[in-house]
């Protein structure tokens, strides 16, 4: 059984600045992290267009290569770069200098999904939020930051750490529930971890709580064991609380590229992910995963993180997104 449920211990940090500010703020830190990623795609085109002077088979080729090293996905690239050979053949396209912006268009329309906000503010209390993913892939760290993010937005928030498996996560996660004012579930190190769920739940149906959130274990090492694991606590979860869990959010690391759309397949194939949460996107040049992650698997990304800094974690824009990766206007005012 859980051998503790604490109540907060301290006062929510206040956001600092209007909300604009923090958004500009953010948008600077997603364009710095991705420079790896735009450095990559931006020498690529830059090479095209000045070997090529025309919109011809070679310079639709080597497009392709270009995108496919970004990360962006063979499908993906394949897919764009066949519909610029139709336009190409229509004359709807005659200049390598527009091609950059089709397909600019053409990833906003993959990432434009229309997202639900992760934020608890509509139906029965609580929301319920169930965070997955491999040890390593910043899944504490996110859990901390939503929290915190929920917290200064007014909202009462309990976690549970169901990550019994590793004493450190648990300590971490406590440290965030004080920095954030939150309520906080913890079981003894090796426990059992739908027990802490279970506890961690009707304390937070007793309390009238608008979200409660649950840290799970990632021990890729023992796949069978996690996934049997990860099912119970969504059985008890909506046993104990209708249509729980509302949101199964899957944390990633945006640096293993490929690697993360392959964890992905395997976690939403076993458990059903509604969302992806991309972390460490600061400094990574792989940034293109994002796009491909949500093509293939038509799942959302919800959220995505760009520092160790407590506002580092924001909802996906995905004009955005591909505004930062392409160094348009906006991110070269920012840089």
């Amino acid at each position: 059984m859980p051998d503790s449920i604490d109540q907060p211990l301290a006062q929510s940090e206040s956001g600092e600045g209007n909300a604009d500010s923090q958004k500009r703020g953010f948008f600077k830190k997603l364009v710095a992290g991705l420079s790896k990623t735009r450095k990559n795609l931006n020498d690529g085109f830059d090479r095209l267009i000045g070997d090529h002077a025309k919109l011809d088979d070679d310079f639709l080729d080597e497009l392709e290569e270009v995108l496919i090293t970004a990360d962006i996905g063979v499908h993906i690239a394949t897919r764009i770069v066949s519909k610029l050979r139709r336009e190409v053949k229509l004359n709807l396209l005659r200049d390598t200098g527009q091609v950059i912006d089709f397909v600019k268009k053409g990833l906003v329309d993959i990432v434009s999904h229309e997202v639900m906000e992760t934020n608890g503010a509509d139906g029965e209390k609580p929301h319920v939020i169930l965070v997955i993913g491999v040890n390593g892939s910043g899944k504490t760290t996110t859990i901390g930051k939503m929290t915190s993010m929920m917290t200064r937005e007014g909202k009462s928030v309990l976690m549970a750490a169901a990550d019994t498996f590793r004493a450190a996560a648990i300590e971490q996660l406590q440290q965030w529930a004080i920095r954030s004012n939150a309520d906080f579930v913890r079981g003894k190190p090796g426990g059992d971890p739908s027990a802490v769920v279970f506890d961690g739940l009707k304390a937070s149906i007793a309390r009238g709580h608008d979200v409660m959130i649950a840290d799970t274990a990632g021990r890729l090492h023992n796949k069978a064991n996690l996934m049997e694991e990860l099912k119970k606590i969504k059985r008890i979860m909506g046993r104990e609380h209708e249509g729980a869990p509302h949101e199964t959010l899957l944390a990633l690391d945006a640096g293993t590229g490929q690697n993360a759309v392959t964890q992905a397949k395997m976690f939403h194939e076993q458990i059903g992910v509604t969302g992806i949460v991309l972390t460490k996107l600061d400094g990574t040049a792989k940034g293109g995963v994002v796009i491909n992650i949500m093509d293939e698997l038509k799942l959302p990304v919800k959220m995505i993180g760009v520092g160790e800094g407590i506002d580092d974690l924001r909802p996906f824009n995905a004009e955005e997104f591909i505004e930062a990766i392409f160094g348009g206007a906006l991110a070269r005012e920012e840089r």
